[in-house]
């Protein structure tokens, strides 16, 4: 597998060089792929924490994994490059020992990808399931799982002129501002990197915060798309499972790491309407449960597991992501 260069930006849908994390991809058999990532020693948005961490953000890893789905769809699928994509779930699970660490090197990854299920609609395949095994220093240490499907350009124009038009919102929206919460509130230096707003308690003993869809972050938003990306939705579910721990006392730091996250993505978030997330009560022993609504409309849920930075046994035990609910939904 090569590393010495990253797959053509275009086919992960990147529009930055520095944002390509894939390095090469192969076929093995009909179901089976091997991808090749690369990651680096310090990114500026997974690696922007106020405690020090030894191993490598696992949301990095996911969007390692992510980039796959458009190699696969793309390289070995024969889908068109201007094809839209929408993701349905998510899910990931740190292995022991734990996310591979940082170094004097950027960290070389294996992803083995499998098919494990293809949607099929009157035009042929119209989507997949894949389950992915990152592996790095000769150790297992993060399972995946994505479903998603795709459009071609006119239907996905069409989607979303209706879906607009429904909420009556104009053709092309723009973003409001939104208060950021402290950045050392959710383990940040950088303000930019804080997604949500200042949290507030909830009538049910959960806490609830506005996402800041903010276009200009060169990360979350390194090309333009015209509603809320999926990643920086499961980072605001993240952030605020950190202040909702902490407030409740399982975490004592935000220097905590996801451990275990099951996402189902079920509409649009339009990036002019407002995006609220909320958690329920943290109890111990417990996954963290978000929600992602908009005008009372559910638009994501997510069940998400931290582990505490100074303890090997996570704040939340419940069951993996293999163990939650699989509903169906979509979302871009």
């Amino acid at each position: 597998m090569r590393i010495d260069r990253t797959l053509p930006k275009a086919l992960v849908h990147r529009a930055s060089i520095a944002e390509v994390f894939l390095t090469d991809a192969r076929r093995h058999g009909e179901d089976d792929l091997v991808l090749a990532a690369q990651l680096p020693r310090l990114h500026a948005f997974y690696d922007d924490t106020l405690a020090p961490r030894a191993g490598h953000d696992p949301l990095m890893l996911l969007e390692a994994c992510r980039q796959g789905i458009f190699v696969v769809a793309h390289e070995f699928l024969g889908v068109p490059l201007d094809h839209k994509f929408l993701l349905r779930t998510v899910e990931f699970e740190v292995l022991e020992p734990g996310p591979p660490a940082r170094g004097a090197f950027p960290t070389d990854m294996v992803i083995g990808t499998r098919i494990e299920r293809r949607a099929r609609g009157r035009s042929g395949v119209t989507g997949l399931r894949l389950r992915f095994l990152c592996t790095a220093d000769g150790h297992d240490v993060m399972t995946a799982g994505i479903e998603y499907s795709w459009l071609a350009p006119r239907q996905w124009d069409r989607l979303r002129a209706v879906r607009r038009a429904e909420l009556e919102l104009p053709a092309v929206p723009v973003a409001p501002p939104v208060q950021r919460i402290r950045p050392e509130l959710v383990d940040r230096g950088s303000a930019a990197n804080a997604v949500i707003s200042p949290a507030r308690a909830t009538a049910d003993g959960g806490l609830a915060a506005r996402l800041v869809p903010d276009t200009a972050h060169p990360v979350m938003f390194d090309h333009w798309v015209d509603h809320v990306p999926g990643m920086l939705e499961l980072e605001a579910c993240r952030q605020l499972a950190v202040v909702a721990s902490v407030a409740a006392g399982t975490l004592s730091t935000p220097a905590a790491r996801p451990t275990a996250l099951h996402a189902r993505f079920r509409a649009f978030g339009e990036l002019d309407l407002p995006l609220e997330c909320r958690t329920g009560p943290v109890l111990p022993g417990s996954d963290i449960a978000c929600t992602l609504s908009q005008r009372g409309a559910p638009v994501a849920d997510a069940r998400i597991r931290l582990a505490a930075p100074d303890r090997a046994e996570p704040a939340g035990a419940g069951a993996g992501p293999r163990a939650l609910d699989r509903g169906e939904g979509s979302r871009p």
